[in-house]
């Protein structure tokens, strides 16, 4: 089975980082920083759409943020994170049960990079599915579409692991079922709502659907 996993708020928690980033950028190009609960909607969505949304439409000022937000990660945001309880012990059990897994994350390119790298179990990953620096775009279908491509394996025999409306939505668009996970950035309603094949409270509930066991 090839089974594709969100990264921000499904393999790790990157809000910390994130807001930071925002935080920083927004600084950088005079402008007010959203609560925490706004900025917890931006973790998902491309980074050029939120800013774009905040600063008006105004590009100049979008690609300076984003161009505080980059030099920020590259210096310090990338390390900004934690590892979800119970993502190691399941990443062992599918990798174990042969299980061909990527990631699929609408983080760019180079910050998504390092992350996995220095990931405990990130040489599990066999592919990395994730925007150019320069695109405003980040549809996780046509990523889902790429990695299906590349594995040659049929819809029946993939799945996708995320926190939020966009991973189920990207699964659904290619006819693959959609695990959404609940310690993440997203809620049941959301989950259920884009489509989820299934909702999970913990990631050993995971293992279980696909067949494999975590120790312990």
């Amino acid at each position: 089975m090839l089974i594709l996993f969100d990264l921000d708020g499904t393999l790790i928690n990157s809000e910390i980082g994130i807001f930071a980033g925002v935080r920083h950028s927004l600084a950088t190009v005079g402008a007010d920083v959203p609560d925490d609960t706004v900025l917890r909607s931006w973790i998902g969505p491309p980074l050029r759409v939120s800013f774009g949304e905040l600063l008006n439409g105004d590009s100049e000022r979008v690609e300076q943020a984003v161009a505080a937000y980059s030099q920020r990660f590259h210096d310090v945001g990338w390390s900004e994170h934690t590892v979800y309880p119970g993502i190691a012990d399941l990443i062992s059990a599918l990798a174990g049960a042969g299980h061909k897994l990527a990631v699929v994350t609408s983080k760019v390119r180079p910050h998504a990079e390092p992350i996995i790298a220095h990931l405990p179990f990130g040489d599990a990953f066999d592919a990395l599915y994730a925007p150019d620096p320069s695109t405003s775009k980040s549809e996780k279908a046509e990523m889902i579409a790429a990695a299906i491509a590349d594995f040659g394996h049929i819809v029946d025999d993939v799945i996708m692991i995320g926190d939020r409306h966009f991973d189920i939505d990207g699964a659904v668009a290619n006819g693959v079922r959609g695990i959404g996970v609940l310690w993440g950035f997203g809620d049941r309603e959301e989950l259920d709502k884009a489509g989820a094949w299934k909702v999970v409270e913990t990631p050993a509930e995971i293992a279980t659907l696909v067949g494999a066991t975590v120790p312990g």
